[in-house]
């Protein structure tokens, strides 16, 4: 059984995120937010659920003084194990017959599934190829829906010193690129 997250634990994960407490605060949910839609992305059930226990293990490695150098690389890499352990829980759920009658019929075929989860591990394996930052950038640029998305993606050419038509070309170059890498990902299948 996993211990419960100490209070210091969580302390100490949000000093690594930032120098002060309103920087480590917008840090922590900009990743969460980043976690939580790398979940949605994947098909995983309960996204924030997931999201949250990527930074409860996230925070127990550095309670127990694991030198971590790139904490949202390390966040992102623990969240792919716990996306890999939902996932591997909702193909061993067993349902009971009598539940079987009343649930709607899958669209999904099997040959569609497993094209599906091709497609999400290409992704995984290209997104994983790129430098950090790149990653951090089209996953933060994608993150959002409608107003939200606005304001972020203002606030990202912000923060990285660009005119909004210079993040918006580069992140085209960077969804293009990922792109060309799951088609040569799944012609490699």
């Amino acid at each position: 059984m996993e211990r419960e997250l100490t209070a210091q634990a969580f302390i100490r994960l949000l000093k690594r995120l930032g120098d002060d407490e309103d920087q480590a605060a917008k840090k922590y949910e900009d990743l969460r937010r980043l976690l939580i839609r790398s979940f949605e992305w994947r098909g995983a059930p309960f996204p924030e659920e997931h999201a949250d226990e990527t930074f409860n293990r996230l925070a127990r490695k550095l309670e127990e003084g694991v030198e971590i150098r790139n904490i949202s690389d390390y966040a992102y890499t623990v969240g792919r194990l716990v996306w890999l352990e939902a996932i591997k829980g909702i193909d061993n759920r067993r349902t009971p017959l009598d539940e079987i009658e009343h649930e709607p019929i899958a669209l999904d075929t099997t040959a569609e599934k497993a094209e599906r989860e091709d497609r999400l591990t290409c992704l995984d394996d290209c997104l994983d190829a790129l430098s950090f930052e790149s990653r951090d950038l089209i996953m933060e640029y994608y993150v959002d829906e409608k107003r939200g998305r606005i304001d972020r993606r203002r606030d990202l050419a912000e923060r990285l010193g660009l005119r909004r038509d210079a993040l918006a070309n580069r992140a085209q170059r960077l969804r293009d690129k990922l792109e060309q890498c799951v088609k040569r990902c799944l012609r490699k299948k």
